[in-house]
């Protein structure tokens, strides 16, 4: 029978845009639940410094997710360092352009699409070329956003990299469901960090988020970290292709 225990006992996984926020409560509570996590980011030294705090079950690697041969390396160097890689957890991001949709460049354009969608697909390819090659199971978690569900003013183009991942993620479940391997997302509202500092830090914006949460407050990055941690764990065996909204109710208002 599968177990409800929510624990990651004897699997590796990776998290990508490790170094901070929800990505780095992602990280920790996986660690936490026994699992071998390596930590990723652009830059080496923070996602070092958390992999550090969390001890000899973390292991830090430089990766640009932007980039396919950085995801070809760190799925490579997650094997060697451990042996193996069971969960994926796409968490990385960027977000360079604030305004309106019809004014962006095409270089924040291509940007945001590289890091948010091109990423995200070319990791989950190099894991799933991986378990099919084992024979084993896995689970993928990919970071979406409530701005991929509603509509998102000044974000539109971000907003559309994370109704992509929705997207994804249904249909790569539909497609790897026989080789044993889940895909599911979170979509969190907002949360203090500081991906979210442009808006949260502005009383104009942030009032106009908690008039549109019911909760009437953003989230914490750990608040976060336990949907990803029941998506990836064997407690949630029979779920796949969803999307799990972590929102203090903004999306029901």
């Amino acid at each position: 029978m599968p177990s409800t225990n929510i624990r990651l006992d004897n699997k590796v996984a990776i998290v990508t845009g490790a170094s901070r926020g929800i990505g780095e409560s992602i990280a920790r509570a996986f660690a936490e639940s026994g699992a071998n996590v390596v930590l990723a980011s652009r830059k080496i030294d923070g996602v070092t410094k958390v992999a550090e705090s969390i001890g000899p079950s973390a292991h830090a690697v430089a990766a640009h997710t932007g980039r396919q041969g950085d995801c070809v390396t760190l799925v490579q160097a997650a094997i060697e360092k451990f042996g193996k890689v069971d969960i994926l957890v796409n968490n990385a991001a960027t977000n360079p352009y604030f305004g309106p949709m019809i004014d962006i460049d095409e270089g924040a354009w291509d940007k945001t699409f590289e890091v948010n969608v091109k990423g995200y697909y070319w990791l989950i390819r190099e894991l799933v070329t991986h378990l099919r090659a084992r024979e084993a199971a896995g689970s993928i978690v990919n970071v979406a956003s409530v701005s991929g569900l509603i509509a998102a003013p000044a974000q539109g183009v971000y907003a559309m990299t994370k109704a992509s991942i929705i997207s994804m993620t249904k249909t790569l479940a539909y497609e790897l469901a026989a080789n044993s391997i889940r895909v599911n997302a979170i979509a969190p509202g907002f949360v203090d960090t500081r991906f979210a500092a442009t808006i949260l830090k502005n009383d104009m914006l942030l009032g106009e988020v908690l008039r549109m949460t019911p909760m009437n407050r953003y989230a914490q990055p750990n608040e976060i970290a336990g949907g990803a941690l029941y998506l990836a764990s064997d407690a949630s065996s029979y779920v796949t292709g969803h999307t799990l909204v972590i929102d203090g109710g903004m999306t029901i208002a």
